[in-house]
């Protein structure tokens, strides 16, 4: 760093005192202001144009996209030219020659920021992934202007290992990183947009939607990092041994992971379990979690219960446990209310109230009708039952069982109805001495 500035600083202050180098810091003063000028009219004709015309979310993707390039592109491409005329006319050009990479490198990391940010979901990842961008290509244009990175790049070369025909270095491990991180950007971006097309669509069901858009995300990240390796120059028939190493990993320690991706395709593909779906589902110790079905992910679905709980369920489960869907099929399910009364009281009467409770009730339908039965004729009591439909198992089970009981205690008590209670009788034959009184 001393060398170079030892070598470099006295050009640049003699270049300060050229009439050439202040020509150039107006040309970039100029060139700034018309960037800025044509980045302004072209998000005014932007704003028209998509609220004048119902553009598609590819569209309108684009043209968000170039309005953020407008100007970095712009500065870049006046300033190319200016450079150009310097280079032709022998002229110094060291500020044209620094100004023009930057310009360049803000394009860059504009259109990496925004192909993560369509990529990614809002987060820790989103914000980390952009500062990291940002700061590798900012450190790479420092590198350059001051002339260290052919250093860097030679010195990272040099760092390497041999396998047979094959070398690998620091330089080319690099390299396919920077690739395959590339393409993987641009992959998850192309699949975000596939994903809103698919999901927008009136044509397809719910379960067939996630489907699709879960295989063209793994279709597009495969293709992606085939294409980053090779033009990188990886063959990729040498990966042939890695490919069967992964093989056995998936029969071992991956077995439970690739069980659950297999699953999810399965759920998809059979439409047993579809986005909005009411169900109840046994977990890990047997407990079982009710809830509606939110999204239906790659490796696990989100269930959210009453409680505004999410549980990520993992595929694997819903394939070997039994599963309750409320909804399948139809969402109108029956439920059934036990009540007892006393052998004083009329049980036709009985049951007659208590048709007479659930038809207060707004979510119970209207048809099939309530009904009320009798069961049997218990120890305490005679018991009933009633049965009613509702239609909106995912606006909660309990809650509408809540107000029925509540609606038939309010019938009963109003018509001297009693619910009994277990009683028992104790005879005691012989007493022990001295209890007798």
């Amino acid at each position: 760093m001393e060398g170079w500035l030892e070598e470099q600083l006295p050009n640049l202050l003699a270049a300060a005192h050229q009439p050439l180098a202040w020509l150039q810091v107006m040309l970039t003063g100029l060139a700034v202001a018309l960037a800025w000028f044509g980045h302004r009219r072209f998000g005014a004709w932007l704003d028209r144009a998509i609220g004048e015309n119902r553009r598609t979310r590819l569209q309108f993707a684009a043209l968000d996209a170039s309005r953020r390039l407008v100007f970095p592109l712009l500065l870049a491409f006046v300033l190319s030219i200016a450079y150009a005329a310097f280079v032709g006319l022998s002229a110094p050009h060291a500020i044209l020659h620094i100004a023009v990479p930057l310009a360049l490198s803000l394009a860059l990391v504009r259109l990496l920021v925004y192909l993560l940010e369509r990529a990614l979901k809002p987060g820790p990842l989103l914000r980390a992934s952009e500062n990291v961008i940002g700061t590798l290509i900012w450190i790479g244009v420092a590198m350059y202007l001051l002339g260290w990175l052919p250093i860097l790049t030679t010195g990272l070369d040099r760092v390497a290992l041999t396998f047979g025909d094959n070398r690998i270095s620091l330089l080319s491990i690099g390299k396919v990183l920077a690739a395959v991180l590339l393409v993987v950007v641009v992959s998850l971006w192309l699949a975000r947009l596939v994903e809103r097309w698919v999901m927008g669509s009136r044509h397809l069901s719910a379960g067939m939607r996630v489907g699709v858009t879960k295989f063209v995300r793994v279709m597009f990240l495969v293709v992606g990092v085939m294409v980053a390796l090779q033009a990188v120059g990886i063959n990729l028939s040498a990966l042939t041994v890695f490919g069967g190493a992964v093989g056995v990993g998936l029969g071992f320690g991956l077995q439970r992971i690739a069980s659950n991706f297999i699953s999810g395709f399965i759920l998809v593909s059979d439409r047993s379990i579809q986005p909005g779906d009411v169900i109840t589902v046994q977990v890990q110790g047997g407990e079982e979690r009710f809830g509606w079905v939110q999204e239906l992910r790659a490796r696990y679905i989100v269930v959210r219960d009453r409680d505004g709980v999410a549980t990520l369920i993992p595929n694997e489960n819903l394939i070997v446990n039994p599963v309750v869907n409320w909804s399948y099929g139809s969402k109108a399910i029956r439920i059934k209310i036990p009540v007892s009364i006393s052998y004083s009281h009329d049980p036709e009467r009985a049951l007659e109230l208590m048709v007479e409770a659930a038809q207060t009730s707004d979510r119970v339908l209207k048809t099939p009708e309530p009904v009320a039965r009798l069961m049997a004729f218990g120890d305490s009591g005679v018991e009933l039952e009633l049965r009613v439909w509702i239609e909106d198992p995912e606006e909660g089970i309990n809650n509408i069982r809540s107000d029925l009981n509540l609606a038939i205690w309010r019938v009963f008590r109003e018509n001297r109805i009693t619910i009994p209670f277990p009683q028992r009788d104790v005879h005691v034959k012989n007493l022990p001495p001295g209890l007798g009184g």
